[in-house]
């Protein structure tokens, strides 16, 4: 005993730490609960080469997890080195650990694995007479009969820390937390085959399939059809991946995977672009789906942030942001009627390198995006080719209005509205035969206005059979959407009208919001903001955008420099600012109950194929449905 130890009793030495200890402690990072175990042995598995993985799971995993792959194996020799902490063959220096592009590199999963249960490890390499199969407490090699690849067994999971049972649920969550993990780690490699058997019972087992074939089959039945596939680039970034429709989104966010480079991350960067492209089109508190992969250059992206390896770090966050919030808000403006096709249609081929097809192209005879054919019996009843084309509205809509307080005003007035809305008829609407059959087969996405229901309904056909459109809420998105135009491109070049503050509003800032407010002055400027420097702790607000010329000034001010200064632009402004164009909307919409002649109701269907966002009004709900000839058909049981 040291004479500081006999001055303080209290006190106790420092000691270097035992092995397994290390290993136990550093086992709490990876091993969380049973689907951690699953997730590194499955990147494991695929690191090796795999196009096969078996994964057997007991009571939750807590009894047993089994992984078994036909990938590369192991070497006899290597076997022992393959459970110590820190040894992998995936990086051998810091240059490979910065342009890393395997699942895993760490070299820790086996050794935390092992600290933690009873592990055996048996593998066989291609070049290998048989397998060997080796326990990681003894070390004991011995050969064994399997096939080129690898086995891992893991038995008793935290036998070893009896504690950390106590914190796992019951073995039907578990069991659901690693069917899961094998779910997240499947969207990304489709052209591997994975099973998945529970308690002796197969529960999932998704073959070899293209990679739009994997993601529906993780988002669920749901989204078969209501779903959008894409596919982007910039700057060497590449997007691709399938985004759920805004009126089928869920009320717990359980469906939405992001992937870098193949791994699935939770990123609160991406996660914000994605909710960010849906603020405008979802109802309530609902969530999207979605299965979206991120390639990027290793080297401009930091996986090694956790030992769980589901954060990372882009070298240039604000780039990567942009195309993902741009991109997905793009795909999810399209006009009424433009929806996704079939899977098939869409197969872009990202994942395996393919080129991906311009779906619903006017050229090859295609319209919206479907360039479906008519269904059988249109060319009878109307004549013509069995394919409609690309259709083209023969008049434009009447000018946006200039003002929403124009617009707000119109709302009480019947005659109002027909006038500031200026609903024109296309030509191809006055060749109706009395029964309302249009002559010419070119039908629009929407088709033609037949009759209307109670005065809430508008009742149309196109080629694919019935329409029914909510005359409000389609209405509302389109004046909405005509008020945001007209204030984007209002004067100033583009910018957002601004109302001077007769007295400026100050308020305490930090450093941080000072220097925010100087470097993004222009684009403050273009956001209708015009934020100053009083003095090195006082900024002040001159000037807010005319349409919030009643919101609080200095608290519009700190949520914008906020939002800046995290992700370079503001969304904060445009929701607010959106927030009251709905409501306007809403409110200069066509009421219910009204009567709308054909023309009319017409020339709403042709706004909506023209306006973005169109299949949902301002709050998420569906503006129209399809019902197809032969659900009609079943209905009425014909052909029965």
């Amino acid at each position: 005993m040291t004479a500081a130890d006999r001055a303080d009793p209290a006190r106790r030495p420092i000691l270097a730490l035992s092995d397994s200890l290390i290993s136990q402690i550093a086992a709490g990072e990876v091993v969380e609960r049973p689907a951690s175990v699953v997730k590194e042995l499955l990147e494991n598995a695929l690191d090796s080469g795999a196009d096969r993985i078996e994964i057997r799971i007991e009571d939750g995993g807590v009894r047993r997890i089994c992984v078994l792959d036909n990938g590369s194996g192991i070497p006899p020799d290597e076997l022992a080195l393959a459970l110590e902490r820190h040894a992998t063959s995936k990086i051998a220096s810091y240059a490979e650990l910065e342009r890393v592009a395997s699942l895993g590199f760490r070299g820790e999963a086996l050794a935390a694995i092992a600290s933690v249960a009873d592990l055996r490890l048996t593998s066989r390499t291609r070049v290998d007479a048989h397998a060997t199969t080796i326990d990681a407490r003894t070390r004991d090699l011995a050969p064994a009969a399997g096939q080129p690849g690898t086995t891992v067994d893991v038995l008793d999971l935290y036998s070893q820390t009896p504690a950390r049972r106590k914190f796992l649920k019951s073995n039907a969550t578990e069991t659901a937390h690693c069917v899961d993990a094998v779910r997240r780690v499947a969207l990304a490699h489709p052209r591997v085959a994975f099973s998945v058997s529970v308690d002796g019972r197969r529960t999932l087992a998704w073959p070899a399939v293209a990679w739009t074939e994997r993601a529906l089959a993780g988002l669920g039945e749901d989204f078969t059809e209501a779903h959008r596939a894409f596919e982007a680039g910039a700057g060497g970034l590449r997007l691709w991946g399938l985004i759920g429709h805004p009126t089928a989104a869920r009320a717990r966010p359980d469906r939405q995977f992001f992937y870098v480079n193949g791994r699935h991350v939770r990123d609160r960067l991406l996660a914000h672009a994605v909710r960010q492209a849906y603020a405008d089109v979802l109802h309530g508190d609902r969530h999207p789906a979605y299965v979206i992969f991120l390639a990027i250059d290793p080297t401009l992206v930091d996986v090694n942030v956790h030992p769980a390896k589901f954060e990372v770090r882009f070298r240039d966050s604000q780039a990567v942001h942009r195309l993902v919030f741009h991109t997905i808000s793009d795909q999810l403006r399209s006009a009424a009627g433009q929806r996704s096709s079939s899977p098939e249609a869409e197969a872009i081929g990202a994942a395996t390198g393919g080129e991906a097809p311009v779906a619903g192209d006017a050229a090859d005879g295609g319209w919206g995006a479907r360039g479906q054919p008519a269904p059988a019996g249109f060319a009878g009843r109307f004549g013509g080719a069995t394919t409609a084309r690309a259709f083209q509205p023969s008049l434009a809509i009447g000018e946006p209005v200039s003002t929403y307080r124009h617009l707000a005003q119109a709302s009480t007035d019947g005659a109002a509205i027909d006038a500031t809305l200026a609903f024109y008829a296309p030509d191809a609407i006055r060749a109706l035969d009395p029964v309302g059959e249009p002559r010419d087969p070119a039908l629009p996405p929407l088709g033609y206005a037949i009759a209307q229901l109670h005065g809430i309904y508008v009742i149309a056909q196109n080629a694919e059979g019935l329409v029914i459109v909510d005359m409000h809420a389609a209405h509302e998105r389109v004046v909405y959407e005509r008020l945001k135009r007209s204030l984007d491109a209002g004067e100033g070049g583009g910018r957002v009208p601004t109302q001077p503050l007769l007295v400026p509003a100050t308020f305490r800032a930090d450093e941080q919001e000072v220097a925010t407010a100087e470097e993004f002055a222009d684009t403050l400027a273009t956001l209708g903001l015009e934020v100053t420097a009083m003095s090195p702790t006082t900024l002040a607000v001159r000037a807010v955008p005319a349409a919030l010329a009643d919101a609080d000034a200095a608290a519009l001010a700190r949520s914008t420099l906020a939002e800046l200064r995290e992700h370079g632009a503001s969304r904060a402004l445009t929701e607010q600012r959106d927030e009251l164009l709905s409501t306007m909307a809403c409110h200069a919409a066509v009421r219910a109950r009204r009567r709308l002649g054909l023309e009319e109701m017409n020339a709403l269907l042709r706004e909506m194929e023209r306006t973005a966002a169109a299949d949902q009004c301002n709050h998420g709900r569906p503006t129209w449905i399809q019902v197809p000839m032969g659900e009609l058909d079943r209905w009425f049981k014909r052909g029965r």
